[in-house]
């Protein structure tokens, strides 16, 4: 098997560019016996003359011109690869915000697909709540924010819907309780919601931690101190769904918004808007069943 030799190619392109030896020897530093050289090896290995050198200046013979594309295209490819591959250098950036308890399953592949896709694209990507990410992205902190929400909120995208539901510690009794003791952040976006859904119930509830960590608030409900309220599917695994048999309300289904992907202007924004899009849709089953 006989291979082409990539800076072989690149003397023949510079000779053909440049009218001559001399003149391709100045552009690629090179000296003009070792461009002459790379030439004959080249002319040697495909048993053929590519230069007509019979005149005063030196011109390409029949088969010269058809290799000449063929050398074109394979020193850009192989430049390009090394550009791609080697060049650390970002071309762009898209701010990224999502809530903390969505990040997974769907947002690391996302991420793995988009940045094989834009490898010169930062991702910078933030968690935090819904009620920041709206904030921030208003002041224009975000390229693209996702949220949970009980509806769909204005100008946003509902790409997902997940029911809400409440979790304990595993074989926990907390739940029992009455007053109900429940375990919140001050901000977390789920709580007025569960508050609303308790007050219409009738049932009472007291908060045992006011918190602005989550991992507190997590170590507590695992500690059978508490319950919560998470996201089907996004508890960990020292805390379950309770089996309340109804014993406490029905919490409404969760919109997950994507906000931003209407005002976009890059094309590389415009794709991780619909990565994500595709991660979300493929989570589950689109129809929501009935929960208590």
């Amino acid at each position: 098997m006989r291979n082409l030799d990539i800076t072989t190619l690149r003397s023949f392109v510079a000779v053909a560019d440049n009218g001559g030896v001399t003149r391709a020897a100045g552009f690629l530093h090179l000296t003009q016996s070792a461009v002459s050289m790379q030439l004959k090896r080249l002319e040697e290995l495909l048993g053929l003359e590519l230069l007509d050198r019979s005149g005063r200046g030196i011109a390409l013979t029949a088969s010269g011109e058809q290799l000449l594309a063929y050398a074109r295209r394979m020193v850009a490819l192989n430049d390009e690869v090394i550009g791609r591959l080697t060049d650390q250098a970002f071309e762009g950036e898209v701010v990224l915000g999502v809530p903390h308890d969505i990040v997974y399953p769907a947002i690391p592949r996302v991420l793995q697909t988009f940045n094989a896709n834009y490898p010169r694209v930062n991702v910078n990507l933030a968690t935090s709540n819904t009620r920041q990410l709206k904030e921030e992205f208003n002041r224009g902190t975000y390229d693209l924010i996702l949220t949970t929400e009980t509806g769909e909120g204005e100008g946003a995208e509902t790409i997902h819907h997940m029911p809400l539901r409440w979790v304990g510690a595993r074989n926990g009794s907390a739940w029992r309780q009455r007053p109900l003791r429940l375990g919140f952040c001050r901000i977390c976006s789920f709580r007025p919601v569960a508050l609303s859904a308790l007050e219409e119930a009738g049932i009472e509830w007291e908060l045992g931690l006011d918190s602005d960590s989550d991992r507190t608030v997590e170590a507590t409900v695992s500690a059978d101190l508490a319950v919560g309220v998470l996201l089907e599917g996004t508890q960990p695994g020292h805390q379950e769904l309770i089996d309340h048999g109804g014993a406490l309300p029905r919490l409404p289904v969760q919109h997950i918004n994507l906000y931003g992907a209407d005002r976009v202007r890059e094309k590389y924004v415009e794709e991780l808007a619909e990565l994500i899009r595709q991660s979300f849709s493929a989570l589950r089953p689109s129809h929501i069943r009935a929960v208590v």
